[in-house]
């Protein structure tokens, strides 16, 4: 598309959306999983939701894109054994653990991709002091702190109340457990303020994996 992918976007500093246009963002990116989940014909499990598979149109609308890895379900299934897919970085642990698969795997890599639309940075950069370089890290400690103005960039007028809203929901998606995990209606409902978003609890998989 014109405006090339999400990542073009994000990890471009002379690209990099405001504000108001990252909350669009993340709406539109969790109303194409929630299509993928709960609108089509067969259930679909994406299984490499990322920026470079989110492609911008000439309104910088996002659009799913690259499904060669995406595992459709049959009608009496919700989830599926198979060897790992998707992209490092993104992948819920449960791949790792040889346990079933469902739709919460995509819910888990929207909520890193989520943290970087409201970071306009990578996952994992290296190029930040260490105690920043991973980037859910180094966003649940400021959530914990109360210091999520650190997050995003001082220049900028961003409505704290919002970026908290999304920060919690992030967090939500990244658990541990896929359980916990909301489902994508469920996110979309808490991104437009329909639906409370309660304290999270520590999402421990980054914390054990490293």
């Amino acid at each position: 598309m014109s405006n090339g992918s999400l990542a073009d976007i994000l990890f471009k500093p002379e690209n990099h959306p405001w504000w108001d246009e990252r909350i669009r963002i993340a709406s539109d990116v969790a109303r194409g999983i929630l299509y993928l989940h709960e609108e089509c014909e067969t259930q679909i499990i994406h299984c490499d939701i990322k920026p470079q598979n989110i492609l911008m149109d000439d309104s910088r609308c996002a659009k799913i894109s690259d499904f060669g890895l995406a595992k459709p379900l049959d009608h009496d299934r919700t989830r599926t054994y198979t060897a790992v897919r998707g992209t490092r970085g993104y992948v819920a642990p449960e791949w790792h653990r040889n346990l079933p698969v469902t739709v919460k795997a995509d819910v888990y890599s929207y909520g890193i991709v989520l943290l970087e639309i409201i970071c306009c940075r990578k996952n994992v950069d290296s190029r930040f002091p260490e105690e920043q370089s991973i980037l859910e890290v180094w966003a649940y400690d400021c959530f914990m702190d109360g210091e999520l103005h650190k997050l995003v960039g001082e220049e900028e007028a961003v409505d704290m109340t919002k970026l908290e809203r999304m920060i919690r929901i992030a967090l939500w998606c990244i658990q541990n457990e896929p359980t916990l995990r909301p489902s994508m209606k469920k996110v979309v409902l808490m991104l437009e303020g329909t639906v409370d978003v309660p304290v999270p609890p520590s999402p421990d998989s980054f914390f054990s994996a490293m």
